[in-house]
């Protein structure tokens, strides 16, 4: 599986970007949800810095706050945190539920809807849980089912170089 987050809005304190499974490169891609994340910074903060650009691959993490917080909360519908490995400078990049990027340390925020973040600085996705439980379950078949899943970074809203995109 394929997936890929294009970054639309970069903003001074968050990032608004879409979810989309580009596997089907026949089909086209297919829209998953809304992203949120931290914002781009030059040196990275830890806690304040979103993932570079770039394409990574997606493991299950079945330790942690997180596993742990989301085993109690979803019950058995939840097999391990979905995991953005081998981002450089960047441990447990996680794709998880929140709201602003007050809830996120770097991580993948997922929901159905979303708001401006030229407007509201620390930016807002909504119905974050909702969409969260249908990505997941559709990202963890696949794994389960023994498919190497992966994920790219990619900023629409600004220029890049072959190498960077």
């Amino acid at each position: 599986m394929e997936l890929e987050v294009v970054r639309f809005s970069s903003e001074s304190d968050s990032t608004n970007g879409i979810l989309f499974d580009s596997s089907n490169k026949l089909d086209g891609k297919k829209f998953l949800c809304y992203t949120l994340e931290d914002e781009e910074r030059k040196s990275k903060v830890k806690g304040e810095t979103r993932i570079p650009n770039g394409r990574y691959k997606i493991k299950v993490r079945k330790v942690g706050g997180f596993h742990s917080k989301y085993k109690k909360r979803l019950g058995s519908t939840h097999r391990g945190m979905l995991h953005v490995v081998d981002g450089p400078g960047s441990e447990y990049i996680l794709i998880h539920c929140g709201n602003t990027d007050e809830h996120t340390a770097g991580c993948l925020l997922v929901g159905d809807s979303q708001e401006n973040n030229q407007i509201i600085t620390n930016g807002f996705i909504g119905k974050s849980t909702q969409a969260y439980k249908r990505v997941y379950d559709y990202i963890m078949k696949a794994i389960e089912d023994g498919e190497e899943v992966n994920i790219t970074y990619i900023d629409f809203n600004k220029p890049c170089s072959p190498i960077s995109c």
